[in-house]
């Protein structure tokens, strides 16, 4: 029997969704959406990236995450500075850490619940079958 790859690829469509709202609801409760606390966590992994870094690490246009990144710091959750010629860098602030942190604190419930489903070999293999999908060559 042939896996229905159609049916497979909208099934890790609809997971990604159910994640992504379930994520961004908890994430309201401290104030902050998923697009802005994934950028909290990619300026976290790359202290003074630019820009262009940053979009391609949350996967996004430059345009889309210059707008994000002016939000965070009109928040004062992140600080840009000038880097060298039009490259601006970037870091979190204290209280950029703090939402980071409080995120992180909701996303551990959050995450528990949507993979509760899946004992702890079945976790292990859907992550090594995503990582193997998504690994760049």
């Amino acid at each position: 029997m042939t896996t229905d790859l159609e049916a497979l690829g909208q099934a890790i469509k609809r997971a990604q969704h159910r994640n992504h709202r379930t994520m961004d609801a908890a994430l309201r409760e401290i104030g902050v959406s998923l697009v802005q606390w994934d950028a909290l966590r990619a300026i976290e992994r790359m202290p003074g990236a630019s820009g262009h870094e940053l979009a391609v690490a949350t996967f996004q246009s430059d345009q889309a995450f210059g707008t994000l990144a002016s939000r965070l710091v009109d928040r004062g959750l992140i600080a840009r500075s000038a880097g060298r010629g039009r490259r601006f860098e970037h870091v979190l602030t204290e209280a950029g850490h703090t939402a980071l942190t409080e995120g992180r604190q909701l996303s551990i419930g959050v995450l528990r619940d949507l993979f509760a489903p899946l004992d702890e070999a079945q976790r292990t293999a859907l992550l090594r079958s995503l990582r193997e999908l998504t690994e760049e060559t």
